[in-house]
């Protein structure tokens, strides 16, 4: 099964489209890596999932997020082929600035997409300021620890004069304590990026819990005091079990 989501806003539709079927990412508090990596997508399969949404909607689709399942810069050569397609005047239209990448934090791959010369959006799933709390729920931080990650993201930003942004899931005891947050002001000073919080999408079995409200509040005023742009992500889709985090093929399990 390939999954994607629809998003439909007042000023248009959004799709977020899956790269692969399955994710070996194995991030700890992500359903996608549940049963692991199964195949990558092609372009084609991709290109498909946007054309599902805009035929179900009967929109156009007019910003594409590469942030379901599967960790896209794994999927390298398909992906850039389906992002080419997207910007075509032939095909999707879509803007480059409109089209947003995410990943884990593949260091070598995150180089070479800043010189593939397609202005995208970069998303990085960062998750945590140290290294020590990144490597227990990120094994990607292992290969990849925090600032060889940071080094290639202000690459990046120089390669395409694009703001990066930076993903940070609010786990209820574990990365939202006021140090964290003074810890991750401190680490990203001076960057050109934007924090995107997401408070926790529950998934089943895996034991963490969303922060509270009150804490999100405070983790945001904590970023933006020390001047760092962020803000708290509108929540959407985990009843059907479809928001960040918890895409899983969950129907063949039904």
């Amino acid at each position: 099964m390939i999954e994607a989501v629809k998003m439909e806003y007042s000023f248009g539709v959004s799709a977020c489209v899956s790269s692969q079927v399955g994710c070996s990412m194995g991030c700890s508090f992500c359903a996608s890596t549940i049963g692991g990596s199964v195949r990558n997508l092609t372009c084609g399969e991709m290109a498909d999932e946007v054309l599902a949404i805009e035929k179900d909607t009967g929109k156009r689709v007019d910003r594409v997020v590469v942030m379901g399942s599967g960790e896209p810069l794994l999927n390298y050569d398909e992906l850039i082929k389906f992002v080419r397609i997207l910007n075509s005047p032939l095909a999707f239209n879509i803007s480059f600035r409109r089209i947003t990448i995410s990943t884990c934090g593949i260091v070598p791959q995150i180089k070479r997409l800043a010189k593939e010369g397609i202005p995208v959006t970069l998303a990085v799933s960062l998750h945590a300021p140290t290294d020590e709390l990144r490597s227990q729920l990120m094994p990607i931080n292992n290969n990849y620890p925090i600032l060889q990650l940071l080094d290639a993201c202000k690459y990046y930003i120089i390669k395409t004069k694009r703001r990066i942004t930076f993903e940070y899931a609010l786990i209820s005891g574990v990365n939202d304590s006021l140090e964290c947050a003074k810890s991750l002001s401190s680490l990203l000073k001076g960057m050109l990026c934007h924090v995107n919080l997401i408070p926790l999408n529950t998934v089943k079995g895996k034991g963490f819990k969303k922060s509270s409200p009150k804490q999100v509040n405070l983790f945001e005023k904590i970023l933006t005091q020390n001047g760092i742009s962020a803000t708290v992500r509108r929540e959407m889709g985990s009843d059907i079990e479809a928001a960040c985090g918890q895409l899983r093929r969950s129907l063949l399990t039904r």
